[in-house]
Formats: C-alpha cells, structure tokens, sequence
C-alpha cells in the first residue's frame, strides 16, 4: 500500500506528449567545470577531509566482463554508505549537491559511472539495464557495502530498480527513486500511458545529427523548466550538464536511449520489499510524473510518494534544499 504525500499541485501548463520529451531524456544535474580534470595531477591530490588509512576519494573497479568503471567515495568510512545512480547521458558528477550535504551529516557517500559515461571506459556492447545492475552489484561487492541506501535518479532510478530485482535487498535497507523512469517510458498496450516510440526516434535522431547541440537545447529548456514564463535560467547549469554529457561515449548513450525508455521495470518494482521513497515533480517535462512517479508507487511495498508541486525534471539541482532535507529525514526515519 503506498502513502501519499503531495503539495497542492499548481496548474501545469499544458504539455503534449511531443514537447513533454522534446528531444528530452533522463539525466541529473550540476558539475563545477573544473570536476572534468579528474584525470589531471591536481585531481590527485589529498582530499579536504581526512580519509582512513588505505582508503581512496576516488577509484575504479573492473567488471567481469573487463569495464573499467570510475567512482567517488566521500564522507567517514564508518558512516552508513548512500549509494547514488546518475541519470542519462551524465555522470556521478550530477549528485555532487547530495553528496557534499549527506557526506557531511555522517554518511559514506559513493557514487560511479555508469559504464560508457564519465570517467568509465566506453564499451561498444553492454549498454543495457541488465549490465548497469549488474556492474552496480559488483561495486557493492567491492566495498562490501551493508546496510545501504541506494538512491536512482531518472535513468538512475531503472538501474536502481533492475538491481534490486536480480540482486535483491540483502545489501540494501532502502530506496529512493528521484524523477525516475520506472515502470516504463514507452508507450505499449500495457503501458498506455507511456510516450509514443516516436518521441525515442527523435532523441535518436537528434543526437546523431549534433549531439552537443542537442545537450545545449535539452538543459537549456525543458530539462531544468527553463523554457517556462519567469523561469531563472543559470548557464552554469547548462554548461554543466553539457559537460556531463559530451563526455559520455558517442555509442554509449544512443545505446543508453532504448534501455532508459523501453525497459518495463513493472517486476522489479514488485520485488521491493524495503523503505522506498520515490520524489518526482508535477512539472516534469522529461518524465512525466504520471507513468512514472505516479504508477511506480502503485507498485511499490512500502512506498512514499512526495510531490514536488511546479518542479522540473532536474529538481536534484533546482530544488536541492528541499530535496537535501527530505532524502536527510527519509534516511533518518
């Protein structure tokens, strides 16, 4: 049974299926440029909070099947470890806000790559939901991680769900899915409610034509509301998200467009079985909060759902002070 909490929503403005994803897809959110030199000497250097001995800010693992994947890991060891999934074509880079604050109340902070986006190696195969859990299991594995809160934004939050149905909660005591895609993006017979294949096409489309063009366009408009009367446009944000995505491999994230939005995530969902806490905006024009928000609470044991009332797709970062707190209380509770 889910409880729902939601603010008085405000009235939306009118969005057709077309303009709700115009070019639109799923992603996260902020990156000072300079995080891009992670590479560079001076990413080397010692971390501003003291770190056990032996242990790294930062570092990689390889999978199974031979993908280098990079990932951060902030905050005391001893804390309880939060474990952040990014949302398409960005990187771990887009959780920094929630980390910086979570990290400081105690928490081990841990965010990767997901494979082919960041500071991972681009495999040409493997770009599908089922590998994206499974190289989130291994890092899990890795770091021995017990007890953890696994946190998915938007196509974070169909890794997050996959993970949990082929892997299970044993390492896991809670869940949070933030303007996430599950169930299902795709409009099917099943899923009437989804968007139409064309939408996908376009994104398709669109990025082989000028991918840089199109990450301009996308968190310049309607990832962030910014294409709404009155909105406060930051071009920070814009280039951040630009950066975020523009490292990513070319192949990585068209082959990324079909896992987001095509995966049915509707058994995975079933298989939930702890705290779930899933935050969407009523103004989501990336993933509109009805198929997804809406419908995976139904789905979900155990489920709260927050309503942001007028917030975009990129609330992580436009509405980060409330969402800091709630993710703070849910964790907490």
């Amino acid at each position: 049974m889910s409880k729902i909490s939601s603010q008085p929503a405000a009235s939306a403005p009118d969005r057709g299926r077309r303009t709700v994803l115009l070019g639109g897809a799923t992603a996260a959110a902020s990156l000072p440029l300079a995080a891009m030199a992670v590479h560079t000497g001076a990413a080397q250097a010692a971390p501003h909070q003291p770190q056990s001995k032996g242990q790294q800010p930062m570092g990689t693992i390889t999978t199974r099947d031979g993908v280098e994947l990079y990932y951060k890991d902030w905050g005391p060891r001893t804390g309880q470890p939060i474990v952040f999934s990014h949302g398409w074509p960005l990187n771990a880079d887009s959780w920094e806000s929630q980390m910086l604050f979570l990290a400081a109340q105690g928490y081990r902070c841990i965010a990767h790559d997901r494979r082919g986006h960041g500071r991972s190696s681009q495999p040409w195969d493997g770009n599908d939901m089922d590998h994206y859990a499974d190289d989130l299991a291994q890092l899990m594995d890795h770091l021995d991680l017990k007890h953890a809160v696994l946190l998915g934004f938007s196509t974070g939050g169909g890794e997050v769900a996959r993970y949990i149905g082929r892997h299970g909660s044993k390492r896991v005591a809670k869940a949070g899915l933030i303007s996430s895609v599950p169930p299902q993006m795709l409009q099917t017979p099943a899923n009437p409610g989804g968007l139409p294949m064309k939408v996908f096409d376009d994104i398709r489309a669109a990025s082989l034509a000028d991918r840089s063009q199109f990450y301009l366009t996308l968190a310049g408009g309607p990832f962030y509301g910014f294409n709404r009367p009155g909105a406060k446009v930051s071009q920070g944000l814009i280039n951040a998200w630009w950066a975020q995505g523009m490292q990513a491999g070319h192949k990585n994230t068209y082959d990324c467009i079909k896992a987001f939005s095509e995966t049915d995530f509707s058994e995975d969902l079933k298989k939930f079985t702890i705290p779930t806490l899933i935050v969407h905006g009523d103004d989501d024009q990336i993933v509109p909060i009805d198929a997804s928000g809406r419908a995976a609470a139904k789905l979900v044991k155990h489920a709260t759902l927050l309503v942001y009332a007028g917030a975009p797709h990129g609330l992580t970062d436009t509405h980060k002070d409330r969402l800091n707190a709630d993710l703070l209380a849910f964790i907490k509770g």
